[in-house]
């Protein structure tokens, strides 16, 4: 290739990454009381059900992982099989949010906000709300037209070691630190069994039940998650803080007492190993972090349109 024809392919190469690029005033004209109207509507299911901001940051972590943060999680199954009803995505809920969001910003602002924005809005008012950091989220992302549940398949799954983590986060453009600072979120909520049972029962050919879990914590676990004859939507909160966002993850990390495989595999190399162990002693470290990483991740863009129903391509 010519030096002059390179040129040409690297300015339009800028052109494009400008044209999608985001940016902290995108709505300063055209909608400026969005992330009001977002913050209120978050507040309000909040107080009515305390699960909803755990709901609405993984829904968030989905949506960017697959496609990018195109709101894709959010569309409803037609022909094929989408996102929201993949088998990670399942146990998803709180979608009702986004639509009563959507509703009210519509009444305002027609056609100008999209669904992927108003997402990324939910997931940081749901971390303020639960005691977490507050951060400027990037504005002007776009709505995807396409939501495969077989691509859910991508997601980082809670049996993952360090290597699968690490690999599934550098393909995303994200970092160690941003994987240390991002599992923070396991700060809130509650899983169901089958995130942590692969740690209770037939661990391997040696050990029934994974050695590097607190024993205590492995009995309490077996009795609420038995082989047999188990309650349908039995599980654990993530902490004993699950509504409160804080950095008591870290330090049950420390202490042998995550619930996922994926948590306890932060041990495992010495970069996040040093990251858990400095995000449980500060928790303003880890609030600094999880912002940033937050804004990185937030970033990854790949839709084409603004929704005018969240459930809906246009």
């Amino acid at each position: 290739m010519s030096s002059s024809s390179a040129l040409i392919l690297f300015i339009s190469l800028l052109i494009f990454s400008q044209g999608n690029a985001l940016s902290s005033n995108y709505y300063e004209n055209t909608c400026p009381e969005v992330e009001d109207i977002v913050t209120q509507v978050v507040t309000e299911a909040t107080k009515k059900d305390k699960t909803v901001p755990a709901a609405l940051l993984r829904m968030h972590f989905h949506d960017c992982f697959i496609r990018g943060c195109d709101a894709s999680v959010l569309l409803n199954s037609k022909k094929n099989t989408a996102e929201k009803d993949g088998p990670p995505n399942v146990s998803l809920h709180a979608f009702f949010v986004i639509d009563n969001a959507k509703k009210a910003i519509e009444a305002r602002c027609p056609g100008i906000v999209s669904c992927a924005d108003i997402l990324a809005f939910a997931a940081r008012d749901s971390v303020v709300v639960s005691g977490g950091p507050s951060w400027d989220v990037p504005k002007g992302r776009k709505d995807g037209r396409t939501s495969k549940a077989s691509e859910t398949i991508q997601l980082p799954a809670p049996t993952f070691n360090i290597n699968q983590l690490q690999q599934s986060f550098s393909q995303r453009g994200l970092s160690l630190e941003d994987l240390v600072a991002l599992s923070g979120g396991h700060t809130l909520g509650f899983s169901h069994c089958s995130s942590f049972n692969n740690r209770i029962h037939n661990f391997n050919t040696t050990h029934d039940v994974d050695p590097t879990l607190h024993p205590t914590l492995a009995a309490t676990l077996k009795s609420i998650c038995p082989l047999k004859n188990r309650a349908k939507n039995a599980g654990s909160p993530m902490d004993p803080s699950s509504t409160t966002f804080d950095n008591t993850y870290y330090k049950l990390i420390l202490q042998n007492k995550s619930l996922f495989s994926s948590d306890q595999a932060l041990l495992s190399n010495p970069k996040t190993k040093s990251l858990v162990t400095d995000f449980a002693s500060s928790k303003d470290a880890f609030f600094k972090a999880f912002a940033n990483s937050m804004i990185k991740m937030s970033s990854i863009n790949g839709g084409q349109e603004v929704r005018r129903d969240c459930r809906v391509a246009n």
